[in-house]
């Protein structure tokens, strides 16, 4: 029997030790010695994002993206040189574990490293939830209700979600749609996208690599280029290494999802 589907989370932890190691040099192999180990706190996180899985209209799968770790005192008091570093490795590598499984969130996932009042040293708790900026979302969040819809509110021309968008020869309009609503034309030549200061596209997506893909419009297509990212770039569901894109394509990278817009 085939023991593949385990493997996966399995590399994420992998991963995700490894990165500690090479933090503050060893500092959280003494922090955590004998009490609480980040790597357990991981493992329910993704306990926590198996446990609230949502489907919704078209067959996606929603899952929470903000976790908010409770600490005992003690632990809490120890770790608080290290609560934002180690709260960002493991938002990484959740963003990783949620790819994997192809599931959705909305935005950045955000992880938060609070002080549990009456947690008994070496215990911990994961509150975890959908979050959407302000309030917590439902279960069924409404951009994705209505089947066959777009997942992105409507682009207005006259004040609308953003910048005008890319006009290419033709007066055809190319732009991506984020999951938000935002906006972004495509200018004639090439657009980086990615999470570093390089990227001509910046989206602050921890599951983004700095320089994660690149799209080329020659003014009469969109040709969409992986280039060697961590976590892989996502169309329509299906990982790619380079492809034409098609009007009404879903875009995946990381957790953000944007949608390959043309008008005219």
């Amino acid at each position: 029997m085939s023991s593949e589907p385990e493997e996966e989370p399995v590399s994420v932890l992998q991963r995700f030790e490894k990165r500690l190691e090479g933090l503050v040099e060893g500092a959280f192999a003494k922090v955590f010695k004998g009490v609480v180990h980040p790597v357990e706190i991981l493992n329910a996180m993704q306990r926590e994002a198996e446990a609230h899985k949502a489907i919704l209209a078209g067959g996606r799968t929603l899952v929470p993206n903000r976790y908010v770790i409770d600490l005992s005192p003690y632990d809490h008091s120890r770790l608080a040189p290290y609560a934002a570093a180690l709260a960002q490795e493991l938002a990484q590598s959740q963003a990783e574990f949620i790819g994997e499984q192809a599931w959705t969130v909305y935005g950045d996932v955000i992880v938060e490293i609070e002080r549990g009042d009456g947690l008994d040293t070496g215990m911990f708790r994961v509150t975890a939830e959908v979050y959407t900026g302000g309030d917590v979302a439902p279960v069924h969040p409404s951009p994705y209700d209505a089947p066959g819809q777009p997942a992105y509110p409507p682009y207005d021309q006259g004040g609308g979600y953003g910048p005008p968008p890319g006009h290419g020869p033709g007066g055809r309009n190319v732009r991506l749609v984020s999951g938000d609503g935002r906006t972004y034309p495509l200018q004639m030549g090439s657009t980086v996208i990615g999470r570093g200061d390089q990227a001509n596209l910046r989206l602050p997506d921890v599951g983004i690599s700095r320089r994660h893909a690149r799209l080329d419009f020659d003014g009469a297509q969109v040709v969409l280029t992986d280039l060697g990212s961590t976590n892989g770039t996502m169309v329509n569901g299906q990982r790619v290494s380079a492809v034409a894109l098609n009007p009404g394509d879903m875009i995946q990278l990381g957790t953000t999802t944007l949608t390959f817009r043309v008008d005219g």
